[in-house]
């Protein structure tokens, strides 16, 4: 009677810690099946072996739902409570006191219930024998067998590798966000002359804020007054601090090194670009890997076979060895370390200024064959450099680009900066301007010195009845013929010379492409240029192939022509303006940067607006697949050794237990090892930059 109280007192007990948990999560739980489909997050759709057919609505972002995990992390906790009384109570129960035992099988069979939902709906509704019907057959069949003592130890060691890998992530996740800062309580708010301290979420569109040295800033907006030295290498990749003046464009996340600013607030919150990529982060980190799913496929349908072969066990090895043959769960620990993997290779990309919008492209990265370059802004940089100056009789060449430079002082386009460089690299010293008037895609006109100063196109001057001298006209063919522009120079009413500009190549682009071959990939280029500067830059650079006089509507069919011949293409461009061509493309990578992420429809930007990290890209794509194939390998092999060691040396559910924890051990050692050695190596290279004098 005595043991009785004592065992129903215990049960009562769980009981009460059971109602209160399931009190806990009534409101989620309530949800309808129907309900909760809508809320779960969208799952992304797996490359197929026809690799250029995926639509591409799948490149949109998918937002993850907070509710959903955090009731996955409120069943992992409770699961762990439960657990941990139920090994208690068995413990006790198997050296002390027996009738305890029935205590710790009420909360076992609590944490079993979604199990045994899951495979009733697989065998029943799906009809069909997965690793959710193996899974609901072991676990009880462990205890119900009378095991307590091994049920209790096996459904605490699955409850802590839940909760331990759930707080792993979610401190993964935090670390990957956290690169792009976060946002501060208060903000100072100039109102009148005045500044105001206000809470950050008052802020609107159109107020100025006061940054100062050493604050981080809180939101995306335009200087109206100051200067600074800004650090935005979180962004952009720098390693140098930028200097940023009235006018220029800053970003939330980026820290004023020194000087003091004023901001007109453009976009605060989440509509920020260090927002916008914390939810492309988030939802890559969702994505469902090739590995990932294969891993499952092999979980289910070694399902029936293991089965099968734990019948075959029973009369060789008892129940035991049958129990462990249930047990050993081929293929499915992948579920855990493959996301696992995914998520500390997305944060070892962010780090190398590199942001994956679509995590199936460092998967399909692997398969690439063929790299396609768009010529201008890829290949070549946004701002030319001057090469010849043509003059006229009567006037140098320095008095020349002297004018062109004045003219252009205050002007930020990319042919204006090219001129001042010129200048500036000869030591030219700029007159004032008297007075400035701008024709927008044309030219410029400005008095200096009591001289009208004409700036521009050939169209400009037209419009400005200049005579163009025939001599200059055939320069213009010659130029048109090299791929090189010219902008007249007028003085007064009369055409004074030309400066030729040359396109810029990118100093990194002849090793990248080097590198690019030293991995068996062919090379192309696409260009809207003629024929001769096309063909003068694939040779100058090393790329094997090229096509010229591309109209932008034409890029898509090239690439579509590729992809039919076979090819497996990854094309780099530009994220808004070969929108076309970036969907038709295998892989899409994009050089545009932090300020036009949301419009960028490319799947993979390069955040530094260089080509440095393009290796890297792949790098980070092979080793991601190595380390997600090694994962695999540590899901599968375990369970190999459990089945051959039961026919072998009759091993039991206990050494099934252990083999499954050592592989769960080794698959999570191995999704966490590349962080760990690139954190290691990231401190070597800044003690070492630290040592240098």
């Amino acid at each position: 009677m005595i043991n009785l109280l004592i065992a129903g007192g215990a049960l009562v007990y769980t009981g009460v810690k059971l109602y209160k948990s399931l009190k806990e999560t009534k409101v989620s739980s309530s949800l309808s099946t129907e309900e909760k489909e809508v809320i779960l997050t969208k799952e992304k759709i797996t490359p197929s072996s026809d690799l250029h057919n995926q639509p591409a609505e799948d490149n949109l972002p998918v937002v993850k739902d907070e509710n959903r995990t955090d009731d996955i992390k409120k069943t992992a906790n409770q699961d762990f409570i439960i657990s941990s009384v139920s090994l208690g109570l068995s413990t006790v129960g198997a050296l002390v006191y027996p009738p305890l035992i029935i205590a710790s099988i009420a909360g076992m069979a609590y944490i079993t219930r979604p199990i045994w939902q899951k495979g009733y709906r697989s065998l029943f509704k799906k009809r069909q024998v997965d690793i959710a019907v193996i899974d609901s057959i072991a676990l009880p069949a462990i205890f119900l067998t009378g095991h307590y003592f091994i049920a209790a130890v096996a459904y605490w060691l699955y409850a802590i590798s839940q909760k331990l890998l759930l707080k792993t992530e979610d401190q993964s996740v935090k670390s990957l966000i956290s690169i792009f800062g976060e946002q501060p309580n208060f903000v100072w708010v100039l109102k009148d002359d005045v500044e105001i301290e206000m809470p950050f979420d008052a802020l609107k569109v159109g107020d100025i804020i006061v940054v100062n040295a050493g604050e981080a800033i809180p939101i995306d907006g335009i200087i109206t007054d100051g200067i600074a030295s800004i650090d935005q290498h979180t962004l952009t990749g720098e390693s140098q601090p930028a200097e940023k003046g009235v006018g220029d464009k800053v970003f939330a996340s980026t820290v004023v090194l020194s000087g003091r600013i004023n901001i007109q607030v453009e976009q605060a919150g989440k509509d920020t670009v260090a927002a916008k990529i914390g939810d492309i982060l988030i939802s890559t980190i969702e994505f469902k890997t090739a590995i990932q799913s294969r891993g499952q496929e092999i979980a289910d349908k070694s399902a029936l076979p293991t089965i099968v072969v734990s019948g075959l066990a029973l009369p060789v090895a008892g129940v035991s060895g049958a129990l462990a043959v249930l047990g050993s769960c081929m293929g499915d620990n992948v579920r855990i370390t493959s996301p696992l993997s995914v998520l500390n290779f997305l944060k070892i990309a962010s780090e190398q200024s590199i942001l994956i919008k679509d995590g199936r492209a460092l998967e399909l990265l692997s398969k690439v064959d063929t790299v396609v370059f768009d010529k201008t802004g890829t290949l070549t940089q946004e701002q030319p450099h001057v090469g010849k100056i043509y003059t006229l009789p009567d006037i140098e060449e320095n008095e020349l680009l002297m004018y062109a430079a004045a003219a252009e002082y205050k002007q930020a386009h990319p042919v204006a900066k090219a001129i001042i460089q010129a200048a500036n690299e000869r030591e030219l010293s700029l007159p004032d301007i008297d007075e400035a008037k701008y024709d927008i895609g044309y030219g410029i006109k400005v008095s200096i010195e009591n001289q009208l100063i004409r700036v521009g196109s050939v169209r400009f001057m037209e419009m400005e009845e200049i005579v163009i001298l025939e001599e200059i006209k055939n320069m213009m063919s010659d130029c048109h013929d090299s791929g090189h522009s010219l902008v007249m120079v007028a003085i007064n009413n009369q055409l004074a010379g030309a400066i030729e500009l040359h396109a810029t190549i990118r100093p990194e682009a002849k090793s990248i492409i080097k590198n690019l071959h030293q991995r068996n990939l062919s090379t192309y280029i696409i260009s809207g240029d003629h024929e001769k500067p096309t063909q003068r830059l694939a040779k100058e650079l090393g790329i094997d192939n090229y096509f010229a006089d591309t109209l932008p509507e034409n890029k898509a069919n090239l690439i579509e022509q590729l992809i039919d011949a076979g090819k497996v293409v990854c094309f780099v461009g530009d994220g808004i303006n070969d929108s076309i061509a970036l969907k038709k493309a295998h892989v899409s990578i994009s050089l545009k940067g932090a300020s036009t992420i949301a419009t960028d429809t490319a799947q993979i930007i390069l955040m530094d607006e260089s080509l440095k990290h393009l290796c890297q890209v792949f790098d980070i794509a092979s080793d991601l697949n190595t380390n997600l194939n090694t994962g695999l390998v540590t899901t599968i092999v375990p369970g190999l050794v459990t089945i051959s060691s039961v026919f072998l040396i009759h091993m039991g559910i206990v050494g099934s237990i252990v083999v499954f924890n050592v592989g769960l051990l080794a698959g999570v050692t191995n999704s966490m090892w590349p962080l760990v050695e690139h954190n290691k190596n990231s401190k070597n290279r800044v003690n070492e930059k630290t040592r240098t004098p």
